[in-house]
């Protein structure tokens, strides 16, 4: 059986991932999963991910399933609102279907 859901996908930058991990838990979302990320963008060329000199410039990707897309944009409006005006990131939205998941 499958369930509707949102993925809700936030790419920044990975001094920020306790500050963005409460946000999440505060909302109600029961998980998310993070793993480094690199690329270009808007402001340039970003780590690729590797260790760097400094690893807390290092950037990561958030992915959070939330059950209704009014969780999943509380999630992005209050991340957007604390640090991307300060900090590199992007945030988007997709539909999604969750298979053979308990809980989520």
């Amino acid at each position: 059986m499958t369930q509707k859901a949102y993925k809700l996908v936030i790419v920044t930058e990975k001094l920020l991932l306790k500050q963005i991990a409460k946000i999440i838990d505060e909302v109600g979302a029961t998980g998310y999963t993070v793993m480094p990320a690199g690329g270009k963008g808007s402001r340039n060329v970003r780590s690729s991910g590797q260790p760097a000199v400094s690893e807390i410039y290092s950037n990561i990707k958030i992915e959070i399933l939330t059950p209704t897309r009014d969780m999943a944009v509380k999630i992005s409006d209050d991340v957007a609102a604390q640090f991307f005006d300060d900090y590199s990131g992007i945030a988007y939205l997709c539909d999604a279907e969750v298979l053979h998941a308990h809980i989520f």
